[in-house]
């Protein structure tokens, strides 16, 4: 049976966090089912000059992450459709990445306000103890975030900030190799095999040239 990790896109800056998740979870061979809220289509466009839509997601995916899909075992949920596969507990999943996780995503999850599908996903992944990591990307944050958050920690959730280390590639990475960094973060906390990043290995960057 097909059990996919679903990924939720909010509409908070740092689409290429969700882009670098998804192709490092099709790199794995892992099925994804794609959420992208109404919000997130404007990043998108605003973030990489390309559109994402519903009667178009195919090639607009793939546009996006810059490879053919083909062969990719991918499938979208428009975040309007709140019977879709993912808004119940039935409906087998691995887990889930909301990334990046707006400030309102964050809240409307915390709270079970159910407002779309990408949260509704959330919720559910919540309540069936599967996992769900939270990528919020907000800087700084107010009082009412935090607690959001922590909700979301003592509900089960993994809050994994899109905050990248530069041990692996130094202070001279490039933006991809901070994204990736990240991306890989989320992958480790889903239990997903990858090589974005060079790991630490107990040896300063002077002792490893």
């Amino acid at each position: 049976m097909r059990e996919p990790w679903v990924v939720g896109v909010s509409g908070a800056s740092g689409t290429p966090y969700a882009a670098a998740v998804v192709r490092g979870l099709l790199d794995a061979g892992e099925p994804v089912d794609l959420i992208v809220s109404r919000a997130a289509r404007l990043t998108i466009l605003d973030e990489t000059g390309r559109p994402f839509r519903d009667a178009h997601w195919a090639d607009d995916l793939a546009g996006w992450l810059g490879r053919d899909l083909a062969d990719a075992d991918v499938r979208h949920w428009p975040a309007g459709d709140l019977a879709a596969g993912p808004s119940s507990g039935s409906y087998r999943v691995r887990g889930m990445a909301v990334v990046p996780a707006s400030t309102a995503a964050c809240a409307g999850i915390a709270i079970g306000l159910s407002k779309d599908l990408l949260q509704r996903s959330a919720e559910v992944n919540l309540k069936e103890r599967r996992p769900l990591v939270v990528v919020p990307r907000e800087t700084p944050v107010t009082r009412s975030h935090l607690e959001h958050l922590i909700a979301l920690h003592d509900a089960g959730a993994v809050v994994l900030p899109a905050s990248p280390g530069f041990y692996g590639a130094g202070a001279s990475a490039s933006a991809q190799q901070l994204v990736d960094f990240v991306a890989g973060k989320v992958l480790d906390a889903l239990g997903v095999p990858h090589t974005l990043f060079r790991r630490w290995s107990g040896q300063l960057a002077a002792d490893r040239s």
